[in-house]
């Protein structure tokens, strides 16, 4: 059974971007750009750099090593369509959920149906891990299949955004199962779901 990881990156306080959901990459200070913590994330996860930015990094012809799927909502989907990429990760099986889009770019598939349905039948396919890299509102429907939260927390205090998670409150315990720490502040925390 394939597991579903949700891999993002955070504030301290556990927000991925500003309240209207728009490109965190494009707010100055919200994320560390630099430091020691990009060559591992590269190293680790390679799958998550968009191929049209692959060659830049030297990750041209680099073998997927974690994922072969990623999975995202509308709004996600949108800053990449901003930023002129239909499909921002060729390199990976390509998903957008979305009740609100009559059609997706490229090789992008477009799922109008049930989430959760969905990633159930993905989890029994062949293949590696699959990446939900957002957002909350996504990640909030799908949270009863999450299996493993890789959090990327940047040393920045957002005071407000958008959250990991967008619902109810429902505490639910991961336990860590790994942790590195960068000289950059950022710190990689993966959690693990503990099965009741």
């Amino acid at each position: 059974m394939r597991k579903l990881t949700y891999l993002v990156a955070t504030s301290i306080d556990g927000y991925i971007a500003k309240a209207d959901g728009g490109d965190p990459t494009g707010v100055p200070g919200f994320f560390v750009n630099e430091g020691d913590h990009n060559a591992a994330l590269l190293r680790d996860y390679p799958e998550m750099i968009p191929t049209v930015a692959r060659p830049v990094f030297g990750l041209g012809d680099t073998p997927n090593k974690e994922f072969d799927t990623v999975l995202e909502g509308r709004k996600s989907y949108e800053i990449g369509l901003a930023a002129g990429l239909d499909d921002a990760y060729e390199h990976l099986r390509h998903l957008v959920f979305s009740t609100s889009m009559t059609e997706a770019r490229g090789k992008v598939e477009l799922v109008t149906t049930d989430p959760v349905e969905k990633v159930r039948e993905l989890k029994k396919e062949d293949g590696q891990k699959i990446w939900l890299v957002g957002g909350a509102t996504l990640a909030n429907t799908l949270r009863d299949e999450i299996d493993e939260i890789v959090v990327k927390m940047h040393p920045v205090v957002a005071g407000a955004g958008m959250p990991m998670f967008s619902g109810e409150f429902r505490p639910e315990r991961y336990h860590l199962s790994k942790h590195d720490a960068y000289e950059s502040g950022v710190l990689v925390l993966t959690y693990t779901r503990i099965e009741s």
